[in-house]
């Protein structure tokens, strides 16, 4: 016996064409497959704006941005840093933690630090700065909260660096309280009192100057430190005084002044201090030859409150 089609395909497996089908299975199925690519869709969707890439994807943008979520159990190998020049470079200088890591500036006066964008209250935020001091009349002006880690700084009188010469000093700047107390680290300088070295100034922060004319005229030299050497005259024992021009002086400094060479041998006193400017007064006090003297000097910057 033959077998035969339900031309209908009511409880059949096999459509016919051109005849009513019961397609329900293949409707569903349909629905559920486009069910799971909106799923697929949205999850790829998710990842594409929550993970850390190597590079952009196809018609998107790289955002690595991290939003300050933890990541932890790093193992890091060849990090770079974010290099920032500073544009202004006198004057209010802000310093955007966000902006990068590594920042620089070359004055062309003195300037005033600020900070902004510190990590919020309860994470440790670090940042170093170069700055390039092109004259030492430039000062560099440390906001209030950098309260920690000042004593021993090269130059440093109540927030004000001074710089006993020109060149790149690196400085770094630390908080954990968002800002509100910032610590400062001298990278590229010793500090004057710490235990195992020498209390004064390094090579590089010295200058020297030679007197002309006679023994009466004056000299400048805008160091902290030096040598001055005098006029060749015959030493006699009359007191005779000369004016040094450092624009490094403040009337509240105390400067020391020896003899370091000569064939007499000199009392040195220092008569006047003032901004600007100090006075050096001597007389031979052993030998009338004919000599030029070297007196060396240091700046102890001071304080009258």
């Amino acid at each position: 016996m033959s077998s035969q089609i339900n031309p209908n395909n009511v409880d059949g497996n096999y459509p016919v064409a051109g005849v009513p089908n019961n397609t329900q299975g293949f409707r569903d199925n349909f629905t559920n497959i486009k069910t799971n690519f909106q799923y697929a869709e949205s999850e790829i969707d998710d990842l594409q704006s929550k993970v850390v890439l190597k590079a952009a994807l196809t018609g998107t943008t790289l955002d690595n941005n991290m939003n300050d979520n933890l990541l932890s159990a790093v193992k890091l190998q060849d990090v770079s840093y974010t290099f920032l020049p500073i544009t202004t470079t006198s004057g209010a200088v802000t310093v955007d933690y966000s902006a990068g890591q590594y920042q620089y500036v070359s004055t062309t006066g003195s300037i005033s630090l600020s900070f902004s964008n510190w990590p919020a209250s309860g994470s440790s935020g670090i940042v170093q700065l170069a700055i390039n001091v092109t004259n030492t009349a430039h000062t560099l002006t440390l906001p209030a909260a950098v309260s920690l880690g000042t004593a021993g700084i090269q130059g440093y009188t109540s927030n004000v660096i001074t710089f006993g010469a020109t060149g790149t000093y690196q400085f770094a700047f630390s908080t954990v309280d968002g800002g509100t107390t910032i610590t400062i680290f001298d990278l590229s300088r010793p500090r004057l009192a710490s235990a195992g070295t020498a209390i004064g100034y390094v090579t590089g922060t010295g200058g020297v100057v030679t007197q002309g004319t006679s023994r009466t005229t004056g000299v400048t030299l805008d160091k902290l430190t030096g040598a001055i050497t005098l006029f060749t005259a015959a030493g006699t024992s009359a007191y005779t005084s000369f004016t040094v021009t450092n624009s490094l002086i403040a009337a509240t400094d105390v400067v020391i002044v020896n003899q370091k060479s000569g064939t007499n041998i000199y009392e040195t006193f220092v008569t006047a201090v003032a901004a600007g400017s100090f006075r050096i007064t001597f007389s031979s006090v052993s030998g009338t030859a004919s000599d030029a003297p070297v007196f060396n000097f240091a700046v102890v910057k001071g304080a009258a409150s």
